[in-house]
């Protein structure tokens, strides 16, 4: 577990499979991952059940973002490392806040907790990120987090209005 102030970072659980399915089935999202399916609840909780937390043994990490105050903590979101290649020691990074949470400073404290946890601790050489071209929130977050802007990819994604433009951010750590 990490913590950042007052967000902390943990391990998903078995008790997490209510959030889990209804942010892998916001369809808001889906187009800045890489689906375009509904996850059952059974799927996702088999998912839980046999991800291990270990980065090299899964390829990938999720992590719970919490909020802590004054001894409670609620759930504001996902965190994850995903398509990692530990040959070339990099992965790629994402970050969820829950709408009631968002455009409050959360998203920066674990953007840069999670970059120095890959350094750190998981001993990665970069992290990378790619963001459609007219997520302006989310590019300013990544450039105020250290991260830069090295590649425009044309018709990169496929999103409600046809194709879009991404921009691929970079950190080396």
């Amino acid at each position: 577990m990490t913590t950042s102030s007052n967000v902390i970072l943990r391990a998903i659980e078995p008790d997490d499979l209510d959030l889990l399915y209804n942010v892998e089935n916001d369809r808001t999202l889906w187009q800045l991952g890489n689906t375009n399916e509904p996850y059952s609840k059974e799927l996702l909780r088999n998912y839980i059940l046999t991800t291990t937390g270990d980065i090299y043994a899964d390829k990938q990490l999720r992590l719970i973002i919490e909020l802590e105050s004054a001894s409670v903590r609620s759930i504001i979101g996902i965190a994850d490392l995903t398509r990692f290649d530990p040959r070339n020691a990099r992965a790629e990074i994402g970050i969820v806040i829950l709408d009631s949470f968002r455009h409050k400073g959360f998203a920066s404290q674990v953007l840069c907790r999670l970059s120095a946890y890959a350094q750190n601790l998981l001993h990665l050489h970069q992290l990378y990120a790619v963001i459609p071209e007219g997520n302006t929130a989310s590019l300013r977050l990544f450039d105020k987090c250290g991260f830069t802007r090295c590649a425009t990819l044309r018709d990169w994604l496929f999103g409600n209005t046809g194709f879009e433009q991404a921009v691929v951010v970079q950190k080396i750590l």
